[in-house]
């Protein structure tokens, strides 16, 4: 068996990429960027561990991609490989970005070979521009480009994150405790992305798939009398409105189902408990307002979506054009895209009794095509 885990850090909120969606979640034909990186390592079987550590919000959703070993990481980098070294029991540690999505397994086993030598080993890259630190040349064969992954003894990097100090790189806390340091020529490949024109930079990267992924979901609720009644975000004149633990708007809650289906992510009520308190009588296009971030942040794109509403009572012909560009707002779509529909059920059923209302929506999604974007 290896005496060797890998540790990849997704955990970060992308700030500096300066994109709606992270860059852990850009695709890679149909993997997410953190799936792609991971798989990479796994295929060389170098490992015995692979622990990906990602921010809470990002956790679920991970672990229906792939087996890893996956923990929350933290407020900071530090943080978050403290968190992955909790779980790593090898005497050796690989530590990587996931925004370093191009390393290539001769780079490696170059570092790989250097095992044992010192407390760590680091890559780096000579610098070729004059450095001026303040006021002051400096010399530039003097100065290192520090990469990951950086390979480490597990009990010294472990105990070199005891302190107190935050450091931007695990070689420079394993020399501030005491450890020792050796460095290894790095590559051009093994370029970090970290703003969207860094993507040019790596030709590892497949473009997103094309395909459309699609999704339905259908909900129904019964009538409460003395309750406001919501139907795809807007307000309808009725006697009565819709027994639920939110403010009962059927429709989106059908649609929220059809987006989530669509990108893979479960149901409403994973997101959005009926138990919570949270959640009591909130305004359902709140909660349509946190699935549209969320499958955005995921690297999703809203192509279109259809709603169809079964219902004897309320009649809603004069309430479809204000649902559609309610709708279309909240999606940031055209509203072209969103298409209202309404039915009855034929005095069928519990809808033909006029008891309550049912709906059912799909949505369709696109994978957000980094490769089409400016790379300036």
């Amino acid at each position: 068996m290896s005496d060797l885990t890998l540790i990849l850090l997704a955990a970060g909120d992308s700030s500096r990429f300066k994109m709606e969606v992270k860059k852990q979640w850009l695709r890679i034909d149909h993997k997410p960027l953190w799936q792609f990186v991971a798989d990479r390592f796994y295929k060389t079987g170098f490992f015995e561990q692979i622990i990906i550590a990602s921010s809470g919000d990002d956790l679920a959703s991970m672990k229906n991609y792939a087996e890893y070993t996956f923990i929350e990481g933290g407020n900071s980098r530090q943080a978050s490989l403290k968190n992955a070294l909790a779980l790593t029991q090898s005497e050796f540690v690989l530590v990587s970005d996931i925004a370093r999505s191009c390393i290539g397994e001769e780079f490696l086993k170059a570092i790989l070979a250097k095992k044992g030598q010192a407390d760590s080993i680091v890559p780096y890259l000579k610098v070729t521009d004059t450095i001026v630190y303040e006021n002051t040349t400096i010399d530039r064969e003097k100065v290192k480009k520090i990469q990951t992954p950086q390979l480490s003894k597990t009990s010294i990097l472990k105990k070199a994150l005891l302190v107190d100090e935050e450091f931007t790189d695990e070689s420079s806390a394993i020399v501030a405790c005491g450890g020792s340091r050796e460095f290894i020529l790095g590559e051009e490949n093994a370029h970090k992305i970290t703003f969207i024109h860094d993507l040019k930079k790596l030709s590892c990267l497949l473009k997103p798939s094309s395909d459309t992924l699609s999704g339905t979901g259908f909900d129904t609720h019964a009538f409460e009398n003395e309750k406001e009644m919501f139907l795809c975000g807007v307000h309808i004149e009725s006697d009565f409105g819709f027994k639920a633990h939110s403010d009962g708007d059927v429709a989106i809650h059908a649609l929220i189902d059809a987006l989530l289906g669509a990108a893979g992510m479960g149901d409403i009520g994973m997101l959005f408990p009926d138990n919570d308190p949270l959640y009591k009588g909130i305004d359902s296009k709140e909660l349509l307002k946190k699935v549209v971030t969320k499958i955005r942040n995921f690297g999703f794109v809203i192509v279109n979506v259809d709603v169809t509403i079964m219902a004897e009572t309320p009649r809603i012909a004069s309430y479809k054009e204000r649902m559609r560009k309610t709708l279309a707002q909240i999606l940031e779509i055209e509203s072209s895209r969103v298409n209202i529909k309404a039915t009855t059920t034929e005095k069928l059923g519990f809808i033909g009794r006029s008891e309550g209302v049912g709906v059912m929506a799909n949505a369709n999604l696109k994978y957000f095509n980094w490769a089409q974007e400016p790379l300036n």
